[in-house]
């Protein structure tokens, strides 16, 4: 009988999409792209993905016409930039999706999608969200435990108080499959927010992995001031 060839283990990719405007935020470009404690924010973003050694590669998703990174600085040469970003944040990942497998990923190899804009994600975070996922049938997220009494609005004012037991806030990176994340944002379409609810629409249940409330979304001018406040905070550390 032949000896059985052993199969490749299936490979870890990040992937950042990069294209939105980040109208929230302000500013005169990108939020992504302006800077906390001098440096643009995708930069600290890249720099903890670049800290997470399992990662065999990662891919920028920009928007076409972007030429920020015609100049590659240290922490981002290990990452390809394509300039495929949609319209959407689904859109924009599904073609990094394709761009990622154009380039010899395989539908069995995780990716790692992580908001650019959540640059305070350290390599400690993702590395447990990879140690709670790689032998998960379906794949997570990072998520924060919700804390704060949860209300409903009508306009600005509250109606409702609502339960906020089993309730977290989605957080980046989320982990899939990228033959099952392809197929499930092809299936849901442009309009979902974030890749686990795409998953489970196809009716599966992705794993929950506390992320840390440090690791928040910069989407108002003044986290800018936080994330700072936080950076600092790590460098007296």
């Amino acid at each position: 009988m032949p000896e059985a060839v052993p199969q490749p283990s299936a490979r870890l990719w990040a992937l950042v999409p990069c294209a939105g405007t980040g109208q929230r935020a302000g500013g005169d470009e990108p939020k992504q792209y302006q800077p906390i404690a001098g440096v643009p924010m995708v930069r600290h973003t890249l720099a903890a993905l670049g800290g997470v050694s399992r990662l065999a590669g990662g891919l920028l998703v920009v928007a076409p016409g972007d030429k920020f990174f015609e100049h590659r600085g240290p922490d981002d040469r290990r990452f390809a930039v394509v300039a495929c970003g949609g319209t959407t944040r689904a859109q924009t990942v599904a073609q990094g999706l394709t761009a990622l497998a154009e380039r010899g990923a395989s539908p069995d190899d995780w990716v790692l999608v992580h908001d650019a804009a959540r640059c305070l994600v350290t390599p400690e975070r993702i590395d447990s969200l990879i140690d709670a996922c790689l032998d998960d049938a379906v794949g997570g997220l990072l998520a924060q435990p919700l804390a704060d009494t949860l209300k409903a609005a009508h306009g600005d004012r509250a109606h409702t108080t609502l339960d906020r037991r089993d309730r977290w806030l989605a957080q980046t990176p989320q982990m899939f499959r990228l033959g099952m994340l392809a197929d499930a944002l092809r299936s849901a379409g442009s309009a979902v927010t974030d890749e686990a609810s795409a998953v489970e629409a196809l009716g599966l249940q992705p794993r929950l992995v506390p992320g840390g409330a440090q690791n928040f979304k910069v989407t108002w001018p003044e986290d800018f001031a936080l994330a700072e406040a936080v950076l600092a905070a790590r460098k007296i550390g």
